[in-house]
């Protein structure tokens, strides 16, 4: 009896801290690394300062914090929260806030309309090689691969070719059912 009693308190123990931590996203590449960001209930957001989800009206957390948070929703394939935290910036017009403002709605179905965030990103940074690397992603969905190779010919001035950006645009151009 004492240790089905000790077996239930521990499972149950082991199923509330499984409950009690985020998930963590997959992600990628320095600091647009998602994957060091972990995702939250819907309506919260990731608070580095804190480390812990808050609720995400508070204003507390810097545009930095909701702008990656956005980033790591995007990955996780939560692209409508993702446009969402990034309707909640206070300077919506940085480079890598329109880049995932892009690519959450490349993501949607909307290329068009992402490219066109995608470009107002590259404004803003042209050297900035992960709009480069989903511009030209987008590109390829569009079947318009030469331009899709200028922005891995970019990438490759920026970065060269061993760097994320230019290997994932590479394979995307070589096998666009991966995108």
């Amino acid at each position: 009896m004492k240790h089905s009693i000790a077996s239930a308190l521990f499972g149950a123990s082991f199923a509330l801290a499984a409950f009690s931590v985020p998930a963590f996203a997959a992600g990628g590449g320095n600091s647009d690394d998602a994957a060091t960001t972990p995702t939250c209930p819907k309506g919260q957001v990731w608070d580095s300062k804190s480390r812990k989800c808050v609720k995400k009206t508070s204003s507390a957390v810097p545009d930095k914090d909701r702008t990656e948070y956005a980033y790591t929703l995007a990955k996780a394939g939560r692209y409508q929260e993702a446009l969402e935290m990034l309707d909640t910036l206070k300077n919506p017009n940085t480079k890598e806030a329109l880049n995932y403002r892009g690519y959450a709605t490349r993501k949607l179905g909307r290329t068009d309309e992402g490219i066109s965030w995608y470009k107002k990103s590259v404004a803003l940074d042209p050297k900035y090689a992960k709009v480069r690397e989903y511009l030209g992603e987008a590109y390829v969905i569009k079947g318009q691969l030469d331009l899709a190779r200028d922005q891995l010919m970019t990438i490759k001035s920026i970065c060269g070719t061993t760097c994320e950006e230019y290997r994932d645009l590479h394979e995307a151009i070589e096998k666009p059912s991966k995108i």
